[in-house]
């Protein structure tokens, strides 16, 4: 079941994938690694009651609704733009490749971290399997751990499957093609998080 929800599309896969596209190989694994750091933020939130916190104040959900809509939006107006400007970047890299890959990984933590949907669903996912009687804070710590492994997993086979397609994708129009739809793409998913209800 882990392995179906992780496959299935969202704003982290847009993330990885217009990255790889932008910023190659190494940029499509610091977004997933960004990612997979979020993942295990949640993880130990939900551990150690926060994300319980966080799904019951209508306040704090709220906050981490708008912020986390408000930078997906930002992420996806900002790749329209640079079609525009005839980049592919999706912020200013002009102090290099190292600039990029913080720049990568800083999206990806930021996307998975301000995102309320991933704690909700640390809280009624995971909480299902948990073994009566046994030690709740080991067996949650250790599916969060194994949920992060799993998505690593994907995300570099996933990466390296968009980088072996590589020389195709490298047309100019091919980029921004895929560049203009992981644009929209982030701007639904930012409009989406934003009418989220609490649950």
């Amino acid at each position: 079941m882990s392995i179906a929800l992780i496959i299935l599309p969202g704003p982290d896969t847009g993330l990885v994938t217009q990255n790889t596209i932008t910023y190659g190989r190494k940029g499509g694994i610091q977004t997933a690694l960004g990612s997979i750091s979020g993942v295990i933020i949640h993880t130990l939130a939900a551990v150690v009651g926060l994300s319980a916190i966080i799904v019951k104040s209508a306040f704090l959900f709220s906050i981490f609704k708008y912020v986390g809509a408000v930078y997906l939006i930002y992420l996806g107006i900002m790749s329209l733009w640079s079609i525009k400007k005839k980049g592919i970047a999706i912020e200013s890299d002009k102090n290099g490749k190292k600039n990029a890959s913080l720049s990568a990984f800083r999206q990806g933590f930021l996307t998975n971290v301000l995102n309320p949907k991933v704690a909700v669903f640390f809280l009624t996912f995971l909480p299902q399997f948990l073994e009566p009687g046994g030690n709740t804070f080991l067996q949650f710590l250790i599916m969060g751990l194994t949920y992060a492994a799993l998505t690593l997993i994907w995300f570099f086979m996933y990466v390296y499957l968009i980088h072996s397609v590589n020389i195709w994708m490298k047309k100019p129009s091919v980029q921004r093609a895929i560049q203009g739809i992981s644009g929209v793409v982030l701007l639904g998913f930012g409009i989406k998080l934003a009418l989220e209800r609490r649950p």
